[in-house]
């Protein structure tokens, strides 16, 4: 009998050892419980070349039923990638578990890949994806496991290869529509639609909208499945981040609610208006040093908004797209240098063309060209400083460790006004010549 058990281990252990996917296919078939046990008893080499190969919403079952041991042999021996996408589909009290029995760093590096920016497929996605199959299934498999499972607000199918590559998905009705026998493959289209983890959020929507779809796929940049996002969720998740970012580019902060206590409210915002009047003082301070040119030319005084809003525009466009950037990590703080030329050229390229404008303009209200010649000038120069300073203020906040939406938007306004005050006011001061006599 002893003789026997153990050439059966060892046809096994053969089996797996050459044909791994096709084990994984076969313990498919069984209970998550089942082959947690089959799994420990393979080695650690054996169990991970099987687990790597199992769908995600059966990997992550899995990777909760399995001992500490067992659990954490099998994420040393996988793919980092793959290793955070099965701890991502645990419950919260099993990640911990199971991260917390990793050496640290392995354990850091599964959480800041399971971790995406705001606003990213990564952020808004369900891990949780029960209906995923072979595309050997058939409609009567997806049925059986929605009935096992008792489980609402599942709409999609998905389909992947033995490596976990999406090939398809489809509506979970039409496995209704079909013969029981209908294998999953014949029912996926010829092209997946999915999106990377990556993508924005406006992608998303766009590709929800387009074709019609309740969910749709996320991929890692292998084409691996790794979760889907409901429509439900997209939309909530939009309305919440949009209005949190509003609130703290502005200094309130994201807790804050329209019901929040009087003094909740009085203490996150306070500290941040008495900033905002320091910065008003520094930006007035500016035009106190140019009293007197004010007071010579009062022209000034009328076309001294002009230059600071054009200013202050330029450098809010500079800070969204640099703030969409780092959330959607399409930029670094590394890469502080081609941002900062970007923007700083789009800023003088724009300050010329408003500045040609505003010089007409000027020309026609005051008939000086000395005016139009200083205030071209001036828009020139506060614009470039405006795009550069609106790519700064956020990489500057993120190499600090700090949210670079917080009150970003006061810090940019005190730069933008004293831009536009400085070098109005000081080019007028040094060629007052241009402006004739003073009155």
């Amino acid at each position: 009998m002893a003789e026997r058990r153990t050439a059966e281990r060892s046809l096994v252990r053969g089996y797996v050892d050459a044909y791994p996917a096709e084990a994984a296919r076969v313990v498919e078939r069984i209970g998550a419980g089942e082959i947690a046990r089959f799994l420990e008893r393979q080695g650690d080499r054996r169990a991970a070349e099987v687990f790597a190969r199992l769908t995600p919403a059966i990997a992550g079952d899995v990777l909760a039923r399995l001992s500490a041991d067992g659990a954490t042999a099998v994420l040393r021996r996988l793919d980092p990638v793959r290793a955070a996408a099965a701890a991502a589909a645990l419950s919260a009290e099993d990640r911990e578990r199971v991260l917390g029995a990793l050496e640290p760093a392995l354990a850091a590096e599964l959480t800041e890949l399971m971790s995406y920016p705001a606003g990213s497929a990564g952020a808004l996605m369900d891990t949780r994806l029960a209906l995923t199959f072979r595309p050997d299934a058939t409609a009567r498999d997806v049925v059986t496991r929605l009935r096992a499972i008792r489980r609402r607000g599942l709409y999609e199918v998905f389909v992947v290869d033995a490596d976990n590559r999406l090939l398809g998905s489809f509506p979970v009705q039409d496995t209704v529509a079909v013969a029981p026998g209908t294998t999953l493959g014949e029912l996926v289209g010829e092209a997946p639609v999915a999106v990377p983890v990556t993508a924005g959020r406006d992608e998303v929507v766009a590709l929800l909208t387009e074709k019609r779809l309740r969910a749709v796929p996320v991929v890692d940049f292998e084409g691996r499945l790794v979760g889907a996002i409901r429509y439900a969720t997209l939309v909530a998740a939009a309305a919440k981040e949009a209005s949190a970012d509003v609130q703290t580019m502005v200094g309130v902060s994201k807790e804050e609610g329209a019901l929040s206590s009087p003094w909740f409210a009085i203490r996150k915002r306070l500290p941040w208006l008495q900033i905002n009047l320091l910065t008003a003082f520094a930006a007035a301070s500016v035009v106190s040093i140019f009293e007197e040119t004010i007071a010579a030319y009062t022209a000034l005084a009328v076309l001294l908004p002009v230059v600071a809003g054009q200013s202050g525009n330029t450098g809010a466009q500079s800070l969204a797209v640099v703030m969409r950037g780092l959330a959607l990590r399409e930029v670094r703080v590394r890469q502080w240098l081609p941002v900062l030329v970007k923007e700083g050229t789009v800023g003088a390229v724009n300050g010329v063309a408003v500045a040609v404008s505003t010089c007409a303009g000027v020309y026609v209200w005051s008939g000086s060209l000395g005016l139009c010649a200083i205030i071209g000038m001036s828009m020139v120069l506060s614009m470039f400083i405006a795009g550069v300073a609106g790519a700064a203020v956020p990489l500057v906040l993120s190499s600090l460790r700090q949210d670079p939406a917080q009150s970003s938007s006061i810090i940019l306004t005190t730069v933008t006004d004293i831009a536009g005050f400085f070098s109005f006011l000081g080019l007028a001061t040094a060629l007052s010549g241009l402006l004739g006599p003073p009155g």
